[in-house]
C-alpha cells in the first residue's frame, strides 16, 4: 500500500476522534444545562408540559447526532485497524502499532457504550414527548435522566481523547 494511503486514513481518523470528542463535550458541558435551564421540579404543574417539550428538543439533538456521529465512530475504527496492521507490517515504520490497535479499542468502546448505554437513556428521554402522542407524560425524572445522560457522556469524551492522542503521538515519529 501506498504511504499516502495510510496517512490519509490515521489523518482522517485523528480528525474523527477530535471531532467526536468536541462533540462530546459540546454536549455534556452545553447542550445539556441549556436544555435544563429553568426546568421545573416534577411537583410543579409545568412539569408535564416542559417534560414533553424536553423530550421533543432532545428528538433533534438524537437524530443529528445519530446521522453524523455513528458513522465517523465506526470509520475511525476501522481507519485505526487498518492504521494497526499498516504499522504492524511494515518493517520502516517507527510508529508502535500497540498504540493505534488501543486507539481503534478506544472507538469500539464508544460504540459499544453508545448502543448499550445512551440508547436506552435516549429512549427514556424521548419518551417524555408521550404528551405530544395523545398519552400522559410518565414521571421517569426528566432532569435527572438529562443529568444521567450527561455524565454517562463523559466516556464519549474520554475515549476519543485518548485514541487520537495516541494516534497523534506516533505521527510524527
Amino acid at each position: 500500500m501506498a504511504p499516502i494511503l495510510q496517512t490519509l486514513v490515521l489523518g482522517s481518523s485523528i480528525s474523527f476522534s477530535f471531532i467526536l470528542a468536541g462533540n462530546a463535550i459540546t454536549q455534556s458541558f452545553m447542550t445539556v444545562p441549556a436544555l435544563l435551564v429553568g426546568f421545573p421540579n416534577s411537583t410543579s404543574p409545568d412539569y408535564s408540559s416542559k417534560s414533553a417539550l424536553l423530550g421533543r428538543q432532545w428528538g433533534v439533538c438524537w437524530t443529528a447526532g445519530n446521522v453524523f456521529f455513528r458513522p465517523i465512530s465506526s470509520l475511525g475504527a476501522l481507519g485505526y485497524a487498518f492504521t494497526t496492521y499498516s504499522a504492524y507490517a511494515s518493517a520502516t515504520t517507527k510508529a508502535d502499532w500497540r498504540l493505534f490497535a488501543i486507539a481503534a479499542l478506544m472507538h469500539v468502546v464508544v460504540i459499544i457504550h453508545s448502543a448499550v448505554n445512551m440508547q436506552p437513556l435516549n429512549d427514556k428521554i424521548a419518551s417524555l414527548d408521550s404528551e405530544s402522542k395523545g398519552k400522559d407524560t410518565l414521571d421517569l425524572g426528566a432532569e435527572t435522566l438529562l443529568r444521567k445522560w450527561g455524565k454517562l457522556n463523559y466516556v464519549r469524551i474520554v475515549s476519543p481523547l485518548i485514541a487520537g492522542t495516541f494516534a497523534l503521538s506516533q505521527l510524527f515519529l
